[in-house]
């Protein structure tokens, strides 16, 4: 048992996990991040994809944008996210393909 004391994840650690999968838990924020993944695209671009108020839209990113999830840039009027880098690209794409092994395995 002591053996793995320095394996097990602190409780702030722990805690700060929890937070970030939280927010992940969401699926209107999931299909963001689904279309993130393919490219960046702007609140309106968003809205009008996954059908949802432009409000509704930036509510999301801001939670997105709080755990560094994706980025923005401005341009002009306009506001373009992306995902924030390779490893919530990685991230994202790892849990598709794991969900969909664990479909055909059942």
């Amino acid at each position: 048992m002591r053996s793995l004391q320095p394996e097990i994840l602190p409780i702030d650690e722990a805690q700060r996990m929890a937070e970030f999968f939280g927010v992940l838990a969401d699926p209107s924020r999931l299909r963001l991040l689904s279309c993130l993944a393919k490219q960046e695209l702007c609140v309106c671009d968003l809205a009008a994809s996954l059908k949802i108020s432009e409000s509704g839209v930036s509510h999301q990113l801001r939670l997105l944008r709080t755990l560094r999830l994706v980025k923005h840039r401005k341009e002009g009027r306009n506001v373009y996210y992306s995902l924030a880098d390779s490893h919530v690209i990685n991230l994202y794409r790892e849990v598709a393909e794991h969900l969909k092994e664990a479909e055909t395995k059942f």
